[in-house]
């Protein structure tokens, strides 16, 4: 102990100047803009690239679940564009390109490198950012539902608040009923969530579908979330506790899309002339 006081006497004036050095950072990042931009940027690329080189190592052992999914969807994707009347599909085939004009969305293809499910808070980490297209507030889907929502990007990477995520929901239906109202996670269970917001008087029962809303743009309508799991009719209240199945694996994600609204912009524009 003594030793280690003589060590900070001799050398208080360094560790003082230390001191208030991270001080000085912390504020200049916390109250400037530019600065934090520019912050979040530079250790979104540094830990991106960490967790690239770890995940590379977990993805070998993930090939033959992967292969099987993908095997899985692309007979699914054949099939759909099989009944279409203005299609035809030999065996040799390859759709280089298959553009609809009025289409809405398109899907951009990521990694996931980084993947947290044991948090208040969890985030997803991808391998594509902005000079693939990537921008905030896009949604991210797999093929068994939704995962989450694209909050920051760097040139390279982006990353985003999944489902498991407290500071976020996204706008959710019963199929069968088409009532809405938001997500919300409790941040316990990675295999579920609650649906909120539904009233007594709608018919429900354990396993209807639960879907996204038309009321997302970063989201397509229908796309699956999960099924519910229990109902809940609290005393006192107008409205059901629902807890959701999610219909995906957390805890096994690999490869997810990238959903980019190509009508967003001009949504946002006309939204932001309401005079509130």
């Amino acid at each position: 102990m003594r030793g280690l006081l003589r060590y900070l006497l001799k050398n208080y004036a360094f560790l003082l100047f230390l001191i208030l050095e991270v001080i000085a950072f912390t504020l200049i990042f916390n109250f400037n803009k530019y600065q934090q931009v520019k912050y979040l940027n530079s250790s979104n690329r540094i830990t991106a690239s960490i967790y690239n080189s770890f995940n590379a190592v977990g993805s070998y052992f993930r090939l033959a679940s992967v292969n099987r999914k993908l095997a899985e969807e692309n007979a699914h994707l054949k099939s759909v564009l099989g009944k279409l009347p203005y299609l035809e599909l030999s065996g040799d085939t390859l759709l280089d390109s298959l553009e609809v004009k009025d289409s809405l969305y398109r899907y951009i293809s990521a990694k996931v490198i980084n993947n947290s499910v044991d948090n208040q808070n969890n985030y997803i980490t991808l391998n594509k950012g902005r000079k693939h297209g990537i921008k905030p507030d896009q949604g991210i889907i797999n093929p068994d539902g939704i995962v989450g929502v694209i909050t920051n990007v760097s040139e390279s990477y982006s990353l985003g608040f999944s489902v498991l995520n407290k500071r976020w929901g996204a706008s959710a239906k019963l199929k069968k009923s088409g009532t809405f109202g938001p997500l919300s996670w409790d941040g316990r269970d990675s295999e579920f969530v609650f649906l909120n917001g539904i009233p007594f008087h709608v018919d429900l029962a354990v396993g209807d579908t639960v879907v996204t809303s038309s009321y997302s743009s970063a989201f397509p309508e229908d796309i699956m979330i999960g099924t519910v799991y229990s109902i809940d009719q609290p005393s006192g209240e107008n409205y059901y506790h629902i807890q959701v199945k999610l219909a995906v694996d957390f805890r096994a994600l690999s490869y997810v899309d990238v959903i980019n609204n190509l009508k967003v912009e001009e949504i946002n524009n006309l939204e932001s002339t309401i005079d509130k």
